[in-house]
């Protein structure tokens, strides 16, 4: 079937009958790109993404203040995923025909209060991985893309959208200690460790 209105109507379809199945833990009326590679071929709520085993693309801010702590969100109780865990400062999914890059600076301005003009020191986004895993509500096919910034000495980021319940900062010591403790979520564990390493790498941090 052909890329259009009729490939789009099988996929809602789809969707409400896995809902009418309860199949799916709730319902965002948020449309994803269904891909092939990395041409879009439809879109389909986002909800049954997980279900099907459909791949997406999550956008992470990596934070820093100049001093070297990292600047790190716990995410709400409400969540459907990873309640309570921290989390990037920032994180989401790029939502149906969105650029990556204004995917990011959404999130961001809806995460934790910041917009572009307090970006003005990121870095372009790059992917790291692409994360397969199992999970209650489905099999997870991600791809992850992070970005990084050193934010101004007066930064105080702040969530919009009641999906963070505290933003905090933290040393590398102690980001560390809590990823190995399991503290973090999977995605934001990688995006951290690997900016570590990059960091240190450069001698931007202490090895």
């Amino acid at each position: 079937m052909e890329p259009g209105a009729e490939l789009d109507g099988v996929l809602e379809l789809a969707a409400e009958l896995l809902r009418e199945a309860n199949c799916l833990r709730g319902w965002r009326d948020e449309l994803l790109d269904v891909m092939d590679g990395d041409e879009p071929l439809g879109v389909i709520e986002r909800a049954a993404v997980r279900p099907l085993g459909l791949l997406t693309k999550a956008v992470h801010l990596n934070a820093w203040t100049p001093d070297g702590r990292l600047w790190v969100a716990r995410r709400a109780l409400s969540k459907s995923t990873d309640p309570g865990m921290w989390d990037t400062l920032v994180g989401g999914l790029a939502g149906s025909r969105e650029d990556l890059e204004w995917a990011l600076v959404r999130e961001c301005g809806e995460e934790a209060g910041l917009d572009e003009p307090d970006l003005a020191r990121r870095s372009p986004l790059r992917t790291i991985l692409r994360i397969h895993r199992r999970l209650p509500e489905g099999y997870q096919v991600e791809d992850v893309l992070t970005s990084t910034c050193v934010l101004a000495p007066d930064a105080r980021p702040a969530n919009r959208d009641g999906e963070v319940m505290e933003i905090a900062t933290v040393d590398v010591a102690t980001a560390v200690r809590r990823i190995a403790d399991g503290e973090f979520t999977l995605e934001a564990a990688l995006v951290i460790v690997e900016d570590i390493m990059q960091r240190r790498a450069a001698g931007e941090i202490p090895a």
